[in-house]
């Protein structure tokens, strides 16, 4: 095994060691700065926040209000300029992009505005991506999914393609596509923005009813109220800064 392996199976055996199988995420002052020319934007400042395994917390602000890169860090998909992230209390701030990139694949799961459903590939396909992506074969897999799409009403459309489902149950197979390798963190960023308010309360409650069963952390990024209400806990940013929080 080696060091990037050990590393993360470490961070499995502690969430799995937990009575609750979500991952707990810690902010500890965390702050992100960008350069534009001779500028320099605040994106996120000194931020702390604790999050429990299990809960499903909403963040809620307007655009450019911190949102997304509250989300790129937690995922490590961008660094802080300071301050510390911890995942069941590992400092993920100074791993190597290896490292970062064998924890996503293993325990993030990600759940986006757009769907991002690759065209030439079955919704059952879409759905078993992260399988797909771990080597693992169609008889291993396809009854997997084919659990998982009939859970969210759509084992009938395993077959067809993006282009001949409707922006709901492209969700729903995105949804499907966050939570099939059984991840213990899901980052879900503006997951109704392109669906109507019927549907988005769909989306949002098979989400949450899901995510609840399988014990998952959901941290969920939106600039709706209404939507940011299906969270156990809210938090409100501006200009970087959590404004408000509340537990629901």
């Amino acid at each position: 095994m080696t060091i990037v392996e050990t590393a993360v199976t470490r961070l499995r055996e502690s969430i799995k060691a937990n009575q609750t199988r979500g991952c707990e995420v810690r902010l500890d002052q965390v702050s992100k700065q960008y350069t534009q020319g001779k500028e320099t934007v605040v994106a996120l400042a000194e931020v702390s926040l604790d999050v429990k395994a299990g809960e499903f917390l909403a963040v809620m602000g307007a655009s450019g209000s911190g949102k997304s890169t509250l989300l790129n860090l937690v995922a490590g998909l961008d660094k802080p300029s300071q301050g510390d992230i911890f995942l069941n209390d590992q400092a993920i701030s100074g791993w190597k992009d290896n490292q970062l990139t064998l924890f996503r694949r293993r325990e993030i799961g990600f759940v986006f505005q757009f769907f991002n459903l690759i065209p030439t590939l079955t919704a059952e396909e879409n759905a078993a991506l992260p399988l797909l992506m771990a080597s693992q074969p169609r008889s291993v897999w396809q009854p997997q999914v084919s659990d998982w799409l009939e859970r969210v009403g759509l084992k009938s459309h395993g077959k067809h393609y993006p282009a001949e489902l409707s922006g709901g149950q492209m969700q729903r197979i995105a949804i499907v596509r966050g939570l099939i390798h059984q991840p213990s963190l899901i980052l879900a960023d503006e997951p109704t923005g392109n669906l109507d308010s019927k549907t988005g309360d769909q989306m949002l409650f098979i989400l949450k009813e899901i995510t609840e069963d399988l014990r998952v952390t959901v941290i969920m990024v939106t600039h709706d109220p209404m939507v940011a209400a299906y969270g156990h806990t809210l938090i409100t940013l501006k200009d970087g800064r959590i404004l408000d929080s509340a537990a629901r």
